[in-house]
């Protein structure tokens, strides 16, 4: 990387950012998943919600002006209001090793951790869980195997997406800059709209692709008009919802981690066509490890990292699809399957 342009780190993830680790785990049979960002020490963290039909957890807590100003986990999930359960063993794992918010001693710590869900629940899996849906499993066994790499594609939360008419998946990207800020994130994307331009298999993220990581194809066939979304979903397919979180090793307060979030969201815009219907849950979490103080002029460092933010975004949501492959033994549309794709 040229030492003065920004430019991905090392592994190209939101792990990257010092301080992250992610987990994750998934159902083959159920067709779901759940994907943990774990940070080392407990992190100032906001949320930013656009989705018209949101599932969220512990997001009340992350507002600037309430007590809590740290977070311990961020889970996204797979199924539904189901899978609101997944913090639930994210949450039992982190007590039990001490880890969370405390007043009093000699009193058990409460984790905190803000959790968002998307609907893949008739993907034709098999839910017939009666009374014992598996996300708090997933969720304790994707914090177990929390490490600094981990797979994209068809994995994690991203597991039993669907983006558009394309097999969805969990993306990451990351920017370093020419200053030492680090900036990365992590999305699952199950979109109503599309990733793609009509016509093609040219990613609208495609002005913001760094090293050819989703193809390398360029933004020529970038072209559209009114009502043409390309691969989007057919009109009955209301339930949808993309999740993510941005994380960064600046030392942001809980406003400033709002403002990071706020402008992060900006990436599903540019990556997904249409965005934030009223039958999508788009949510995206923000994180700050804390490592570097903001300097020079504040709100500017803030500003430039916000962008970043949302470029970073762009790029996990084309490389999550890029990456996806079908599920076991079934046929779902690909990225690679697309006419002039060397599958590779």
């Amino acid at each position: 990387m040229d030492a003065n342009r920004p430019g991905p780190g090392p592994g190209n993830l939101i792990t990257d950012v010092p301080g992250l680790r992610v987990g994750q785990a998934q159902d083959a049979g159920v067709r779901t998943g759940v994907t943990v960002i774990v940070p080392d020490e407990r992190a100032v963290a906001a949320c930013d919600v656009r989705g018209g039909a949101p599932g969220t957890r512990e997001t009340d807590a992350l507002a600037p002006e309430n007590l809590v100003e740290a977070v311990d986990a961020v889970v996204l999930s797979g199924g539904s209001v189901y899978g609101l359960a997944a913090a639930d063993g994210v949450v039992s794992w982190l007590g039990a090793r001490g880890r969370g918010f405390g007043l009093v001693a000699g009193i058990p710590k409460s984790p905190v951790v803000p959790g968002a869900i998307l609907f893949d629940v008739a993907n034709g899996g098999d839910k017939s869980w009666g009374e014992a849906p598996p996300y708090r499993d997933l969720g304790r066994a994707a914090i177990a195997a929390a490490d600094l790499d981990f797979v994209l594609g068809t994995a994690g939360a991203g597991y039993g997406a669907m983006a558009g008419g394309l097999k969805g998946g969990t993306g990451s990207a990351s920017v370093v800059t020419h200053d030492g800020y680090t900036v990365g994130a992590v999305v699952a994307v199950n979109s109503w709209g599309s990733v793609i331009a009509p016509g093609g298999r040219t990613f609208w993220a495609a002005p913001y692709e760094l090293d050819g990581e989703f193809g390398g194809l360029g933004p020529g066939g970038l072209v559209a008009g009114p009502d043409q979304w390309g691969s989007a979903k057919r009109p009955a397919e209301t339930r949808n919802t993309t999740i993510a979180c941005v994380a960064t090793d600046a030392i942001l307060t809980p406003a400033q981690a709002k403002r990071f979030a706020v402008m992060a969201q900006d990436g599903l815009a540019r990556a997904i066509r249409p965005i934030h219907a009223p039958f999508d849950g788009d949510v995206v979490f923000a994180l700050s490890t804390g490592r570097r103080p903001l300097e020079g002029p504040v709100d500017y460092t803030l500003a430039r990292l916000g962008a970043l933010a949302a470029d970073a975004l762009a790029r996990a949501v084309a490389r999550g699809v890029f990456e996806a492959t079908p599920w076991p033994d079934a046929y779902v549309p690909c990225w690679r399957d697309l006419p002039g794709s060397d599958g590779g």
